[in-house]
């Protein structure tokens, strides 16, 4: 065999230039990589075979024992084995499953806004029935009072009264990227591009809000002024600067949107707002909103029709179009029939809608400011008066009718563009163009209304810069996916809504047996256990029990086949505190109570009323008893006390082996991990003990001492660490490094648990919060997932293969219900005939019985053959 090497240099021990040197823990390392040990606290360093904290002594490796054996024994030894007492690594149940990576939720997380950042505003005179689109109020939060926001509705999500009657709430966040993540690619992508746009003249986009009361997903803008057409009638030549200016801004914004691959593909008078200085803008909700209006318009005139549609219904939508100030360029509006299969040719024009698509909107809504309503009107009649019996449904149906409207057009320039307004006549034709390659591109038309505010002589000075597009792709706004969410009059069409769960939100083939799939698909409902006369203070699972302890000095015993009442141990004399279940050839539960006594129960079958065995520290009328408890695989029990001390008993006969003291204060919570046993105290600190000697390690939160904040709990799993304050914050160290603190609740946390990256936290405020740890070495994240409410102040929590249990101020235990038998359990039909074996037959008949029970892997009883 190869010769014993350190662990950590992997060099062959030799007995001199290489000597192995025995740590505390029982493993072997080089003296040299020994003294290269980084260590994190005096006078300890982590063991590199079992990373458990070891005392180190201060004169280094050299006053540490040789490992003479090992050096004896190289020719056949091997590298030693992680010490029997490191707990094995716990599997570790997913929590709430979800398909998204943890990239998309940092990605998207900070887009969501608030709960309540938004009040919306439900006037039914505000906005039509059938708009997707409400008005409301952003909170700033920086005291500058709110400012009035648009609400587009993006996506759909579960609302909390839909039907179902889970007990788990998900958090609004949680909830909210749910509902992303269940939208197609290309809406998200199309959402990306809109909430990244922060350019000149174009209205700015806040981000995501979640209406709770409606489960509608709504993305917020800013919302500026409307203005009227009426304000525009009888324009003049002296209004020429004013209208250039508008001309210039609204191009300038349409630029904007074009360096962030953004066309627009229509206009109506409703996209142009205006802010307080009287500058024009570009409304991105509001082309949203016309965008879903376009296909709105389609839907209904063409909805009692068969398909492909004639001129005739195409000059209705052309009509309606005109009606409501939306223009929509000649190729976008073909694409659009296009995609709807309204029309018989198999052309396709979406290789032609670029930058140049926008300029025929932007082009025909000057025309309309120019003219007013007059204008509209004409352009009307001359959609109105194109005979339908002329055309079948083809590609020409449309030509006809825009040419109409370019002969319009092209009559309004001859009569209202004169005088100052003559430059503008041949480039505004230009842009009416069929042909978008024709028409001239958005500069151009930007620089001739520039020259009617500017002489020539000065505006030659401003050269409009040419900046390279971003490498992003580009879309059509009103031909893509958000604006295919289409409401019709009052009915919402939920098949083309994205993020729509069905029932309670469970995906459709999905069944998880375990505590994590039911809350997934929010289906989650508790049983309560009632048996208590007061407040519950402890919980433990083992040998297919959950047993509880409480105020009213008793232990409760239930079946985790089907949550009955199987037995209660009773002996104590005061309030119990703490209790724990440990697992050994002589299975048993731990109990300590407020008088300071610690009493060991058999767990094995038949169950007793008294205990195996029971011991009693030291009293003393000052202090309050035991606190909390925990225990070792080196068969000690220990016990945290009012009297500020950490004891350790032997389980066997109840000595007393250790008192470590240090902490200031009530040593209220207790836990062991890796060889270390952590105490939490009211003094605000923990204090770290080695397993091996008892010697104290180190101490944790001494930096806050300058503001007392008592721990109530601590939990630990696979190298985390989180305490739990009184004030409701909590701390989280990985690997005895502290990685965060923050506040989850306003009020007291009284319990924790933890199990991987999964943080249960409850207390005051009578919920059970979910956190969910994510992160690396560097940093930590810790998001709110969901919360459970409950009735009373959480006392205790428990999780456990996949289950969670939850006691309560008042009385009851809550636990998951699914896992219910419909029928009667082999262990209910056990525990009738114990019962009635108990009725008829002395201790030892019972005891002879017993024998023969036989328990399977399942926790399932039954008697053997022989019985």
């Amino acid at each position: 065999m190869e010769p014993p090497e350190c662990p950590v240099c992997l060099q062959s021990y030799d007995g001199e230039s290489t000597l192995p040197r025995v740590l505390s823990c029982g493993h072997t390392a080089c003296e040299e990589c020994l003294t290269n040990i980084p260590t994190k606290f005096p006078d300890t360093i982590r063991c590199p075979a079992c990373t458990v904290l070891v005392k180190f002594p201060p004169q280094g490796p050299s006053a540490l024992p040789k490992n003479i054996d090992l050096l004896r024994l190289f020719p056949s030894s091997s590298n030693p084995t992680p010490d029997s007492t490191r707990n094995s690594k716990n599997s570790s149940f997913e929590f709430v499953t979800r398909s998204w990576p943890d990239e998309f939720h940092a990605a998207w997380k900070d887009r969501v806004l608030l709960l309540d950042a938004v009040s919306v505003e439900r006037e039914g005179s505000t906005e039509s029935a059938s708009s997707s689109r409400l008005c409301g109020c952003l909170n700033k939060g920086d005291g500058d009072g709110d400012s009035k926001v648009s609400l587009l509705r993006v996506g759909s999500f579960q609302r909390r009264d839909d039907g179902c009657d889970s007990v788990f709430e998900f958090s609004y966040l949680l909830r909210m990227i749910s509902c992303l993540w269940g939208m197609e690619e290309g809406e998200r992508d199309e959402l990306d591009v809109i909430m990244r746009v922060e350019e000149r003249g174009v209205s700015k986009v806040f981000g995501l809000w979640g209406d709770l009361k409606s489960g509608v997903l709504y993305l917020v803008g800013q919302k500026l002024t409307d203005f009227s057409l009426e304000e525009f009638e009888d324009i003049s030549e002296d209004d020429a600067s004013c209208l250039a200016v508008i001309g210039m801004q609204l191009c300038e914004a349409l630029l904007s949107l074009h360096k962030d691959g953004i066309f627009v593909g229509c206009l109506s008078v409703s996209c142009v707002k205006f802010d307080e200085f009287g500058n024009a803008f570009v409304d991105l909700i509001e082309l949203l909103e016309t965008g879903r209006n376009v296909y709105g318009l389609i839907s209904e005139e063409t909805s009692s029709c068969s398909k492909p549609v004639g001129a005739l219904e195409m000059g209705l939508v052309l009509k309606r179009l005109v009606e409501n100030g939306i223009f929509v360029s000649f190729e976008v509006l073909f694409e659009l029939l296009k995609k709807q299969n309204l029309l018989i040719t198999q052309a396709s024009s979406e290789c032609m809608v670029s930058c140049s698509s926008d300029v025929w909107p932007v082009c025909v809504l000057l025309l309309m400011l120019l003219g007013g309503k007059r204008f509209s009107e004409e352009m009307i009649e001359s959609v109105s008066g194109v005979d339908a019996k002329e055309c079948e449904g083809k590609i020409e149906d449309i030509l006809v009718l825009y040419t109409g409207l370019m002969e319009k057009l092209s009559s309004t320039l001859e009569s209202k563009l004169s005088g100052k307004f003559k430059p503008m006549v041949e480039i505004l034709r230009l842009c009416c163009c069929l042909d978008p390659q024709a028409r001239p591109v958005v500069t151009d038309l930007w620089k001739c209304n520039r020259e009617l505010v500017m002489n020539h002589r000065l505006s030659s000075m401003f050269a409009l810069e040419k900046k390279k597009p971003k490498k992003r792709k580009e879309f059509c706004l009103v031909l893509g996916e958000l604006c295919r969410l289409v409401v019709v009059g009052s009915k919402e069409l939920e098949e083309d809504l994205p993020g729509m769960e069905s029932g309670c939100g469970a995906e459709e083939g999905k069944l998880d047996k375990d505590f994590v799939g039911r809350l997934s698909e929010g289906k989650i409902k508790s049983k309560d256990l009632r048996g208590h006369q007061d407040s519950v203070t402890g919980l433990a699972v083992g040998d297919g029990f959950l047993f509880s302890s409480s105020l009213d000095r008793n232990i409760h015993i239930w079946s985790l086949k089907d949550f009955s009442h199987v037995h209660t141990f009773k002996g104590h004399q005061d309030k119990v505190m703490a209790l724990i279940y440990i697992k050994g050839a002589e299975s048993v539960c731990v109990s300590g109570d407020g008088g300071g006594g610690i009493f060991v129960w058999s767990t094995s079958f038949p169950l007793e009323e008294q205990p195996l065995r029971k011991w009693y520290e030291p009293k003393d009328w000052r202090y309050s008893g035991i606190h909390a408890l925990a225990y070792s695989e080196d068969g000690y029990v220990y016990s945290g006390s009012g009297d500020n001390t950490i004891k350790a008993w032997s389980l066997q006969d109840g000595k007393l082996v250790c008192t470590m003291t240090g902490h200031k204060s009530v040593v209220s919570t207790l836990v062991v991990l890796n060889g270390v046993l952590y105490s939490g105290s009211w003094d605000g600190t923990v204090r770290l003990w080695s397993l091996s000697d008892h010697s104290f390690l180190t101490v944790l939160g001494e930096e806050t001492q300058g503001i007392v904040k008592s721990i109530l709990s601590l939990a630990a799993d696979e190298g985390t660490l989180v305490a739990a304050y009184q004030n409701g914050d909590i701390q989280i160290w990985r690997d005895d490094t502290s990685m965060k603190s923050m506040q989850i609740q306003s009020s007291a946390i009284l319990s924790v648990a933890l199990n991987g990256k999964w943080l249960f936290t409850g207390g005051w405020d009578k919920t059970v919060n979910i956190q969910e740890l994510s992160g690396d070495e560097i940093s930590l994240e810790c998001t709110h997932v969901g919360s459970i409410p409950g009735s009373s102040v959480v006392t205790s929590l428990l999780y456990w293969e996949g289950k969670l249990f939850a006691g309560f101020a008042d009385k009851i235990i809550k636990v998951d219900s699914h896992s219910l038998s419909n029928h009667v359990s082999s262990f209910a039909l056990m525990k009738t005939s114990v019962l009635l074996l108990r009725m008829v037959c002395n201790k030892s008949v019972l005891s002879e019985i017993s024998r023969y029970i036989v328990v399977d892997v399942n926790k399932n009883f039954s008697f053997s053959s022989c019985s």
